[in-house]
């Protein structure tokens, strides 16, 4: 056989490859990075998602999904996101706040009432409005918003009211938003990433920290915190971004596949979130924690006259404030 019809054959073979669509040659590769461990539904619901994708496209995209802080911190993912370096992440409401303020109104303490009204909030024109605003600013889409639950204090001693947290050394998250509440109990902020929480819990680098209770049992710092007040002073959310050089290539059709899918994610581990936050208490208790019931109203009096301080992170309009509360 001849070089020339050696070169013939290969070209129909390639033709022919293309023609059928190929087979694993057509598949794009994304990287999916967040925080949270295997165990937890945003990571399970990643994965759920992932799969979907790949399967209502055709196959046409493998994501692959990085738990537990592997690709970096809640900062490093997010700065990641804008290199191109990863396609996909979870991240808190306070810290795309960092990039676009007024995302953050959810994330005061005491902004919303309860979970009724996070989710009056999740389908409302407000945000769509701010989603829209961060998305032009920085060309990044927001699929989803999830419910991360009501975030309460952790600490080795008994905690009734805010001035019991004054001076205490509080780890919150390294985003600006979280001073408010350190502020409004006249605690002392200490931010640590999220990965080395335990640690600066264990080694008493810290008096305290504050999460959700799923989170709490998740991470085990209860492990090395014997008291758990339910203060509820944030009810926390996160959002599902895809970065702009990926989305912005996405035909119509695979837009929607993904922002479809996501949204359903988001649902499911929503609704499993706000479920475990119903039993975990209890939980609690039988593990040996003493879970204090604080007085919540003083609490929130502390918060309130914050809400639209700009020192403490407050980047929302009063017109956009008003908006929020009027929701039911």
């Amino acid at each position: 056989m001849s070089v020339w019809t050696c070169y013939l054959r290969l070209i129909g073979a390639t033709i022919m490859a293309l023609a059928i669509g190929g087979p694993a040659s057509a598949q794009i590769k994304l990287k999916w990075a967040h925080v949270y461990e295997v165990t937890e539904p945003y990571h399970t619901e990643a994965l759920w998602a992932a799969s979907e994708i790949r399967k209502r496209t055709g196959g046409k995209y493998d994501i692959e999904v990085f738990p537990a802080s592997q690709l970096g911190n809640e900062n490093q993912i997010n700065k990641a996101l804008g290199l191109g370096a990863i396609d996909i992440v979870y991240v808190g409401i306070n810290f795309v706040a960092a990039t676009y303020e007024p995302l953050g109104i959810t994330g005061a303490p005491f902004m919303l009432r309860d979970f009724d009204h996070w989710k009056a909030y999740r389908g409302s024109r407000l945000f769509a409005e701010l989603a829209r605003g961060y998305e032009d600013k920085t060309g990044h889409k927001i699929a989803a918003l999830t419910y991360y639950g009501q975030r309460h204090v952790t600490a080795n001693r008994r905690i009734n009211k805010p001035e019991d947290m004054r001076g205490m050394k509080l780890r919150v998250p390294p985003a600006p938003l979280f001073l408010m509440f350190t502020k409004s109990v006249g605690a002392d902020a200490t931010p640590i990433a999220f990965s080395d929480v335990y640690t600066a819990l264990q080694q008493g680098l810290v008096d305290g920290q504050e999460n959700p209770l799923p989170t709490i049992m998740a991470k085990k710092f209860y492990e090395v915190q014997s008291h758990i007040v339910l203060t509820g002073h944030i009810t926390e959310s996160m959002v599902t971004v895809i970065g702009s050089h990926v989305w912005n290539k996405l035909t119509p059709d695979d837009q929607k596949v993904f922002a479809d899918t996501l949204k359903e994610a988001a649902s499911k581990a929503t609704e499993s979130i706000e479920a475990s936050e119903r039993i975990l208490a209890g939980e609690f208790r039988k593990l040996g924690v003493t879970v204090v019931e604080p007085d919540r109203e003083a609490f929130r009096k502390a918060a309130i006259p914050l809400h639209n301080d700009a020192s403490v992170g407050a980047g929302w309009t009063r017109a956009q404030y008003d908006e929020l509360q009027a929701l039911k």
